[in-house]
């Protein structure tokens, strides 16, 4: 499975959680209940990933923790407050450099809706024609 097919199920899961559990409950029960999820459809889920790099020299291996790894190949950041920054993306995109990953999402679950609090973070990730979450993309059957 490719990154983007990956991404559509997380995605799916996460609307499907922030419908079924609503907003405003803490990160930790979203991490807990949305990797349980994907487990459940076959996916390797990391928990609290420890991100380890190397800069000027010098290595770090603490203090740095993605929320979620799913397959390998996507971070998920997760929050639950009123409303994001842009520095949640930023956060989530020097993540997606360290750990040279393609795609991220920062889910928000405290939004009132799902689609407020979703956000697609790339990092040169260039097939994007596969993505099933394109918009205004020709069919298959068309040339």
């Amino acid at each position: 499975m490719d990154v983007e097919e990956v991404s559509s199920v997380v995605v799916d899961a996460a609307f499907r959680l922030h419908r079924d559990l609503g907003p405003g409950l803490l990160e930790s029960v979203y991490e807990a209940v949305l990797a349980r999820m994907l487990e459940r459809r076959g996916f390797r889920v990391r928990r609290q990933k420890k991100v380890s790099f190397d800069f000027d020299g010098m290595h770090f291996d603490e203090g740095l923790r993605v929320d979620l790894l799913i397959a390998e190949c996507l971070v998920v950041e997760l929050k639950s407050v009123e409303a994001l920054t842009p520095l949640h993306m930023k956060q989530l995109l020097t993540y997606l450099r360290l750990m040279n990953l393609p795609l991220g999402f920062v889910i928000n679950f405290g939004a009132a809706t799902f689609k407020e609090g979703v956000r697609r973070v790339v990092n040169n990730h260039h097939d994007l024609a596969s993505s099933p979450l394109r918009v205004n993309q020709a069919s298959k059957a068309e040339p």
